[in-house]
């Protein structure tokens, strides 16, 4: 469902429970953005900020990565970069 530049995205029975989900590098029709801040920038500020992470990715590799953070309520928030 779309909403302006806002996508959202619905799936059943694909996740157990809610997800939320950020694709660095692409805009709201899957088209590449250039500049992007890359998910291991984004991965490294959240560590210095405390923020405790579910997943992780691979800090010494590039391209398509991706980590999970949850929210206070218990939803999960993933961080998938694609390129």
């Amino acid at each position: 469902m779309k909403n302006g530049n806002a996508t959202v995205g619905l799936f059943q029975g694909m996740f157990e429970n809610n997800i939320l989900t950020f694709t660095p590098g692409w805009d709201e029709n899957a088209s590449p953005i250039n500049p992007f801040d890359d998910i291991r920038y984004i991965l490294k500020k959240l560590k210095a900020k405390g923020v405790k992470l579910e997943t992780e990715a691979d800090e010494s590799t590039s391209g398509p990565a991706s980590f999970v953070v949850t929210d206070p309520d218990v939803n999960a928030i993933l961080i998938d970069q694609h390129r």
